[in-house]
């Protein structure tokens, strides 16, 4: 510690003399490889105007025995650089306004999921209405996670991170574990450089040895979410091969990127490969990346080779990240990558949206690309923002704010989420504990804001109740897809966010499901009876329940760092995993709903149920259903609905229009929706429900306009 002080000294000295101050973990040089100036297509944005694309690269250095460096896993074993540093490089892609003076001085960050750039709070696509845009803000995408093969035309964000070698130079080799399943009949190699048909991520990591008798495979023919349930087949070593077969026939050209079956695989089967890697990412540095850029373009003029910063003088910044990128940010804040080299705060206000874990990178041979399926890492490490002692895990009190908080560098936090977190992602242990018997307190610094009854990033909205069918790549869905949309609340939640970072103004008090007022409950068939719903019966089964793993004597559990063990993991024990109540007619009763969840056409489950495939009746992957109303009472009754009708609900266009007009008012009021999406959704609103024939027209449809409007 005496070293790093004085060297921090000696950096301070020399700026205070005029020389420039640079950290020993720093960004080296910032290349501006395209310009796209105008973008969008030269549309302007309000008073803002035009904006503009900057694509690029940014190279970077880190000191592995630098504090802020030394809680990424084996940064100590990572190949350095001349300077004896570890290097990376990240693409970015920028968007600016073309005159900065008239944008609002910030930098909003938005995560890459798996590379691919989100366009957060833009109805349909980007830029969609503007809606950030004609805000003023800059734009900022870039890779973090390490892996991922670059996509043509610019297409998607990634970096290159050191490899860990031993003090020797030799590779460094570990057990991994890599499950596919729903492989189309007819196929005998698959490749582990391409995500496979019922996964989420490839396999970024070399094989050890072509050699089959020092690896494993078996199969399942029936899984639960939380174990292997029926048969489990060992595959001889013979009968498959790190190989291509695609043209030649068994064992085929050996190739450490494919596997081969002699028999082909079977669409109806899950396959178990168990074997050792080598050469592992150090793929926290992608955290370490991520720090360094913002902070960077928040507070440098130029990099060390006099590159300017092209955004230099932008006084703030704000992240949001959405599923896997918004468990990103957790790891972010919670491995204190938001202090900056130089112990100042990169993100001052952050979204982690429908964001249940921590995402799994800080481990050896780590794959960040997960999504909660069996034996897979996320919900192992601490998941509450407040300290709590998880005693059912045998754990010490921590929290995801500790290391913040020692440098005073913890963000303002606003956590979004609806009904598919609790189902498909395991969210209540972040809110009940792994007890599942009491709420954790929110620290001040955080809202968590829950929007019910919606499938994993919200429906496509409107008030109709022919959404369209549901699938994922669990399979296909067996009820409709669920409309029920979040992006009206996200905007509101986003504007709440920015004033209060930077007036101080409070966000609305936090909504979500909590144990103490029994809106939380146990995801029994008791709690959650479906009568209307032929054929299906809630099983303890049904929800993704959260797992406690021994990895091995290496792993870390409250930080899901250190070195795995044991593949497949061993299954110690079922953590609590609670659901949101629901009233009779299925829909939940808490949270911050969305207009058409107030005034609902169905019922809007967080849930579907897969129909084909190895998956056959189990939870649909991220997936709500929609089970509509029936129009009239005669309907209901002919079909045994014990759920009322709209007839019944709503009576005329005249009641319907006062309730949206209350609903949307109200919500305007308390600050969950913004006054330009709330004229749209009540002008839609009475719209659909005239062009759906869902209300019969009256005098008040026929003097507003909406009776001759085309469907």
């Amino acid at each position: 510690m005496a070293t790093t002080l004085t060297r921090r000294a000696l950096v301070c000295a020399l700026a205070a003399a005029g020389v420039a101050c640079g950290a020993d973990a720093r960004v080296t040089k910032i290349e501006i490889t395209t310009k796209e100036s105008p973008t969008y297509g030269g549309a302007s944005f309000g008073s803002v105007g035009q904006f503009e694309k900057l694509i690029g690269k940014v190279t970077g250095e880190l000191d592995p025995s630098d504090r802020h460096n030394a809680v990424i896993q084996d940064i100590e074993l990572a190949q350095r650089n001349g300077n004896g540093k570890v290097e990376y490089v990240a693409t970015f892609t920028l968007v600016k306004p073309v005159d900065l003076s008239k944008g609002n001085g910030e930098l909003f960050y938005n995560v890459n999921n798996r590379g691919n750039r989100n366009f957060p709070y833009n109805l349909n696509g980007d830029p969609g209405d503007g809606f950030v845009q004609n805000l003023g803000y800059t734009l900022l995408w870039s890779g973090w996670q390490a892996g991922i093969p670059p996509a043509a035309n610019n297409g998607n964000e990634t970096i290159t991170v050191p490899t860990a070698k031993s003090a020797d130079g030799s590779s460094i080799v570990g057990p991994v574990i890599y499950r596919v399943s729903n492989i189309p009949a007819g196929t005998n190699t698959i490749s582990l450089d391409a995500i496979p048909p019922g996964g989420f991520t490839a396999f970024p990591y070399a094989v050890a040895s072509l050699d089959t008798t020092q690896a494993a495979l078996e199969t399942h023919d029936q899984e639960s979410e939380t174990a292997v349930t029926g048969n489990v087949v060992k595959i001889a070593s013979s009968d498959w091969a790190f190989a291509d077969c695609r043209t030649v026939p068994f064992p085929g050209t050996p190739d450490p990127r494919r596997i081969c079956l002699r028999n082909g695989f079977d669409p109806t089967l899950l396959y178990q490969f168990t074997f050792n890697a080598k050469d592992p990412l150090v793929m926290s540095v992608g955290l370490a990346a991520m720090r360094d850029l913002v902070s960077f373009l928040r507070y440098e003029s130029a990099d060390p080779a006099g590159n300017a910063n092209p955004v230099a003088g932008l006084a703030h910044a704000l992240a949001e990240g959405t599923s896997q990128s918004g468990n990103t940010l957790k790891a972010f804040v919670h491995f204190g990558f938001n202090e900056d080299e130089k112990g100042r705060i990169v993100f001052e206000g952050i979204n982690d949206y429908i964001a249940a874990r921590q995402t799994p990178i800080n481990y050896r041979f780590s794959l960040p690309g997960g999504a909660a399926t069996l034996y897979e890492l996320g919900s192992d490490p601490v998941l509450w923002w407040e300290d709590y002692t998880d005693v059912v895990r045998g754990r010490t009190s921590a929290g995801m704010l500790d290391r913040c908080r020692v440098s005073n560098t913890c963000p303002k936090i606003v956590e979004s989420l609806g009904a598919t977190e609790f189902w498909d992602l395991r969210f209540s242990p972040g809110i009940a504990g792994t007890d599942g018997k009491s709420d954790i307190a929110l620290p001040a610094n955080v809202r968590r804001y829950y929007m019910p009854g919606t499938s994993h990033g919200g429906g496509a909205g409107g008030f109709n109740q022919t959404p369209g069918a549901a699938g994922g790549a669990g399979g296909t869905c067996k009820y409709a897809a669920n409309p029920n949309p979040e992006i009206d609340t996200q905007r509101a939640l986003f504007v709440a966010l920015n004033q209060w970072v930077l007036f101080g103004t409070e966000p609305p008090p936090s909504r979500y499901p909590r144990v103490t007022d029994g809106t939380l409950v146990a995801a029994t068939a008791a709690n959650f009876a479906y009568p209307y719903l032929a054929g299906f019966t809630l099983t303890g089964e049904f929800i993704n329940t959260a797992l406690d793993y021994d990895w091995g004597p290496g792993f870390r559990y409250n930080d899901m760092s250190g070195v795995i063990g044991k593949v497949p993991p061993v299954v110690k024990q079922k953590i609590a995993t609670l659901a949101p109540k629901i009233n009779a007619d299925g829909n939940e009763v808490v949270g911050v709903p969305s207009v058409l969840h107030q005034l609902p056409l169905g019922t809007y489950l967080g849930w579907n149920v897969v129909t084909s495939g190895f998956n056959t009746g189990r939870i649909c992957a991220f997936t709500g259903g929609f089970i509509p109303f029936a129009k009239t009472k005669a309907d209901r009754l002919a079909n045994n609905d014990p759920r009322p009708s709209i007839e019944e609900r709503y009576g005329s266009f005249t009641a319907y229009y006062y309730q949206l007009a209350d609903v949307v008012n109200t919500a305007v009021a308390q600050r969950f929706l913004l006054p330009g999406d709330a004229v749209r959704l009540f002008r839609q609103g009475l719209n659909d429900m005239v062009n759906n024939g869902l209300l019969p027209k009256d005098a008040l449809a026929h003097s507003l306009g909406f009776a001759d409007e085309e469907q």
